[in-house]
């Protein structure tokens, strides 16, 4: 019988419960250990997700000899620091988007991975949805013809939210850019590439953080239409036509569990449901590489976190996107 890939987890809220849940559903996966500042927290999360160990600190679970992978699911501002900490501990990381704070974030982090020999990659999950996969895969075969139009957004109503929570506070990394903002940025990065020039303006909140980011990302032939936002919804659907044809990635497009393609005046609806929450196909991936020695992904490479950093950078430093620690 194949041995299990054991996976420990830190920073136990939303997400992580989301990731643990869909990490039960995977036959050669297992939680061996998660951590939290809190003990009682950490106990009450392997509890309910039959973990082994449970931890009051991170670098406790960080030295457990049974953890072979960490899930970083801390806030942003933490990625870089706990990322390091396990990787010179030994073991191999799957880190929440975004992966740093900046694209020097990620290159000290990739230089610690390559010095102790571990796998690491950003958890972008969306990478691995099938509905995205396939969609990638016809325009890459040509079948929509040449990429002419893009247009993706993600948005919902935020500002309701606590002034100290993740999203609206500036000590945490908040705002809209980096924490939703990153989907479109990627899909547009994976179906076009990296952009030959890009326009954007950003609004922002009483708290500093910023709120609304629209983007233009301009391509040789094409252009991309982006935008992210907590004041209100959107449509969440993505769109991206060619000369022949258009594809569309169904709400909420980031989670797609299908897509249409559409010729002419035929429409051909794709149904491809995911299993528990959609991350299944993430983790799968992380541990077929560590099953074959691979120290990082083909489907989402460092280059490829490399370069999404070095996006969202760019949109930051041209619409004054800034956080009190940067200063």
């Amino acid at each position: 019988m194949e041995q299990k890939i054991r996976w420990g987890i830190i920073g136990l809220g939303g997400i992580a419960r989301k990731f643990a849940n869909d990490l039960n559903l995977v036959a050669n996966a297992e939680i061996i250990a998660v951590a939290s500042r809190s003990m009682d927290k950490a106990k009450d999360f392997a509890g309910q997700f039959h973990a082994k160990h449970a931890f009051g600190s991170y670098d406790d679970l960080f030295q457990c000899t049974e953890v072979d992978v960490v899930y970083i699911a801390t806030p942003h501002t933490g990625h870089k620091e706990w990322s390091i900490k396990a990787m010179n501990r030994g073991k191999h990381v799957l880190c929440e988007k975004p992966m740093g704070m900046v694209r020097s974030d990620i290159e000290e982090m990739i230089t610690v991975a390559k010095k102790n020999q571990v796998f690491l990659m950003e958890a972008l999950w969306s990478r691995f949805n099938p509905s995205i996969k396939k969609v990638k895969a016809l325009v890459d075969a040509g079948e929509i013809g040449d990429l002419g139009y893009l247009h993706a957004d993600f948005a919902f109503y935020a500002l309701d939210r606590p002034e100290e929570g993740r999203l609206l506070n500036p000590e945490l990394g908040g705002g809209s850019l980096l924490d939703i903002g990153i989907y479109p940025v990627f899909l547009s990065y994976l179906l076009l590439g990296m952009p030959e020039t890009i326009k954007s303006a950003s609004k922002f909140y009483k708290t500093g953080v910023e709120i609304q980011t629209s983007m233009l990302f301009e391509y040789h032939k094409a252009q991309a239409i982006l935008y992210s936002g907590l004041t209100s919804g959107s449509k969440m659907e993505a769109e991206i036509s060619g000369s022949t044809g258009s594809l569309f990635l169904s709400p909420q497009w980031h989670i797609a569990q299908g897509y249409s393609l559409k010729k002419g005046d035929v429409v051909e609806h794709v149904k491809l449901p995911t299993p528990g929450y959609g991350y299944t196909y993430e983790i799968e991936e992380v541990n077929s590489c560590l099953q074959n020695g691979k120290l990082e992904s083909e489907l989402w490479s460092l280059q490829n976190s490399l370069d999404l950093a070095e996006l969202l950078e760019t949109i930051r430093v041209k619409n004054g996107i800034k956080f009190p620690f940067e200063q």
